[in-house]
């Protein structure tokens, strides 16, 4: 009778512990713009390549954005234990402030179950930017940099994602976006929310949307802060593709001309509606250290 309690005793613990986990939501650590809950396994070592040409309405004269480019990035992020990554980049930027050195921390907090108790997975990341323009002799442009803190730009956010079925994902997002030097009327501290879709084809390949909505009055695709300028939304749609041997490839459409959430959130100003979106690329390629 002993034995059979502590077999029974076992076996309630394996039930409540030892639930199998969803591997993989995501192919990526990113999905167009946005993070995904996704982080590198530990002594992984990822390089990546992400570019962003021009927008399609500049039609045969620029190969329809095929020979501008809008945004480049090339960066490393190197996984500190399965659930801990960091990384650091350079970027071109779009935005007022460019040539950009990002840095970034994410961690995992809860993993998704498969029937188990915990239907999400749970994602915190953190991100700084620091512009290495060069600094400009008139007061008034937003690169004088009065002060050296003054290039620099945050980001907070939380990631929230579930795989409903072997085909269908989604992720939900809130985060603050913070710049120390902003131009004039506008707000140094945007909040906005996201939101991503995942349809998987196959096994290697699935296509993807996503959209981010900023939270200002100056950025609700109608108004703006200075007369000149109209803020639209970020809105992507792609496809992710795993090519093996450590090789992810996305191929996507955005309106966002940055890469980085400090960029893309804050200073997007292109429009679907005016054919003011870009062909864009990313390529991961993982290495174990």
């Amino acid at each position: 009778m002993k034995n059979i309690l502590l077999l029974l005793l076992l076996f309630s613990f394996l039930q409540v512990n030892g639930q199998e986990k969803v591997h993989q939501t995501f192919k990526d650590t990113r999905v167009i713009n946005s993070h995904s809950i996704e982080t590198l396994r530990k002594g992984i070592l990822d390089f990546r390549v992400a570019h962003r040409f021009g927008d399609v309405s500049g039609g045969w004269s620029t190969f329809y954005g095929l020979e501008n480019a809008s945004d480049v990035l090339i960066g490393f992020d190197y996984g500190l234990t399965d659930n801990l990554m960091a990384g650091i980049s350079r970027s071109k930027g779009n935005g007022p402030l460019r040539q950009n050195i990002n840095g970034l921390v994410k961690y995992r907090v809860m993993t998704q179950e498969i029937d188990g108790r915990n239907p999400f997975s749970l994602t915190f990341l953190g991100t700084v930017s620091y512009s290495t323009m060069e600094k400009s002799p008139i007061p008034s442009d937003l690169n004088f940099f009065d002060k050296g803190v003054h290039r620099m730009s945050y980001h907070l956010q939380f990631l929230i994602a579930s795989q409903v079925s072997e085909k269908f994902a989604f992720q939900l997002s809130g985060a603050w976006t913070y710049r120390n030097i902003v131009e004039a009327n506008d707000k140094n501290d945007l909040p906005s929310i996201g939101g991503i879709l995942k349809y998987q084809f196959s096994k290697v390949f699935g296509f993807i949307v996503e959209a981010t909505i900023p939270f200002s009055e100056f950025r609700d695709n109608a108004t703006n802060f200075d007369g000149t300028k109209r803020f639209y939304y970020p809105i992507g749609v792609g496809f992710e593709w795993e090519t093996g041997g450590g090789h992810v490839f996305q191929i996507n459409l955005t309106n966002a001309a940055g890469i980085i959430e400090t960029d893309y959130i804050p200073y997007t100003t292109s429009s679907w509606a005016d054919n003011e979106f870009r062909l864009g690329f990313t390529i991961s390629r993982h290495f174990k250290l």
